[in-house]
């Protein structure tokens, strides 16, 4: 049992990962990182995906 949060909200997963709403968009567009909705109809992305997409992306 992971003792992490591992949904976030678009916003929470921005700000928590330091990149922008419209990548996180279409990371998640392009099948990269898979959604769920919460109970209330909000929706959560998976923050293992937004990690292993950050592992790919080049630093300069």
């Amino acid at each position: 049992m992971s003792l992490t949060k591992g949904w976030f909200t678009v916003d929470e997963a921005a700000s928590k990962y330091g990149i922008t709403s419209q990548q996180l968009m279409k990371w998640v567009e392009e099948g990269l990182v898979r959604t769920e909705r919460d109970t209330v109809g909000m929706v959560l992305l998976n923050g293992y995906d937004i990690e292993q997409e950050l592992h790919l992306v080049p630093t300069i």
